[in-house]
């Protein structure tokens, strides 16, 4: 799995853990929905750290809490 796909499934999940929907995760993160959309569709291959943590603030997390995930065990990873 590349980081991109781990980054897209990791938000996919907490979507559905949370009951968010996307619009609501671009409302509370201060972010554009496209730009979410485009991380979930992995069209955006480098997403920058500010808008990763944007999303976890928006999911009332921090980075830690958001990367941790086996998603994200390097071993998973393959980028």
């Amino acid at each position: 799995m590349t980081l991109a796909e781990a980054l897209a499934a990791r938000i996919d999940e907490l979507l559905e853990q949370t009951g968010l929907t996307q619009y609501q995760l671009a409302k509370r993160s201060g972010l554009a929905q496209t730009t979410i959309a485009d991380i979930r569709k992995m069209r955006n291959k480098g997403t920058n750290i500010l808008n990763l943590s944007a999303i976890a603030q928006g999911f009332g997390m921090d980075l830690p809490q958001f990367f941790n995930s086996p998603l994200f065990y390097g071993e998973n990873i393959s980028d």
